[in-house]
């Protein structure tokens, strides 16, 4: 990070805060989207007609995140996942997503520093964000660890199938949910192992509260369903006629998302692991 970045960043993120808590305010006023139109018209996704999906080459570049990978896939963002600019993620995550401005902003700008580039000027390749315990971290749900596996733009397909098969909730439909208290303890469980095997294993509390925040988009976005995530995490693809189960005006804040992680990471340290 640049010494221009260093002196600004704390104005920045206080301008941000300031930014989303306005916006959480407003979203508990203001009507929601229907929940077949929460994409905007015109935009890649709009009423859940995605681009054809067409699975990566090995010349791809890919991350540690199962949605942007997806966007490339479905070519929202560019194929081969290179020369992206952080600006046009900003966009194409708020729209695919409905997470909120402000939260579309902060999480750009934070991996345009951790890369030491300009948020405003510069691109990076979609393995750019898998710079190890910056955004991406050791344990996982979808990626053994980086120590282990050094190419995190695949994910693990047992790891996954683990995860998925400790669904406990129900939807209405009777398919399985995923519930904050399996994905505690399915974070729980991917630590201790790590530990174990993992003999460069890092934790600390930001990594742990990035593991949550990370996970806990399946419960927000996904809206915990089985059925969407299966493919999400295997194949990183969208089902037909998907759309984010948040339909805030708008979008997900970063003030209403830690409603969902505040509690992940509590259950996280309460879960017993056998």
């Amino acid at each position: 990070m640049s010494l221009y970045q260093k002196l600004t960043k704390p104005f920045i993120d206080i301008f941000v805060l300031t930014w989303d808590f306005n916006l959480f305010l407003l979203n508990l006023v203001l009507p929601a989207h229907e929940p077949t139109d929460v994409i905007p018209a015109g935009a890649p996704g709009h009423a859940g007609h995605w681009p054809q999906y067409v699975a990566p080459k090995d010349s791809d570049s890919r991350s540690a995140c199962p949605m942007l990978n997806a966007l490339a896939n479905h070519g929202v963002l560019p194929h081969d996942g290179k020369n992206i600019t952080f600006r046009d993620l900003n966009t194409v995550v708020r729209q695919s997503f409905n997470f909120a401005p402000s939260f579309c902003f902060f999480v750009p700008k934070f991996a345009a520093d951790f890369l030491g580039r300009s948020y405003w000027t510069d691109r990076f390749d979609l393995a750019d964000l898998s710079k190890h315990n910056a955004i991406e971290h050791d344990a996982s749900l979808t990626r053994h660890d980086a120590a282990l596996v050094p190419d995190q733009g695949r994910p693990d397909l047992q790891l996954v199938d683990e995860l998925l098969s400790g669904a406990t909730g129900k939807m209405q439909d009777g398919s399985p949910q995923l519930t904050k208290k399996d994905l505690s303890l399915a974070l729980a469980k991917r630590r201790s192992a790590a530990r174990s095997t993992n003999k460069s294993y890092t934790e600390s509390f930001f990594h742990n509260g990035f593991g949550s925040a990370n996970s806990s988009t399946m419960l927000t976005i996904f809206g915990g369903r089985v059925k969407d995530l299966e493919p999400m995490l295997t194949e990183e693809r969208f089902v037909d006629g998907w759309q984010p189960r948040i339909l805030s005006k708008f979008g997900l804040t970063m003030a209403a998302f830690n409603g969902t992680v505040v509690p992940v990471e509590i259950g996280v340290k309460r879960a017993k692991v056998e």
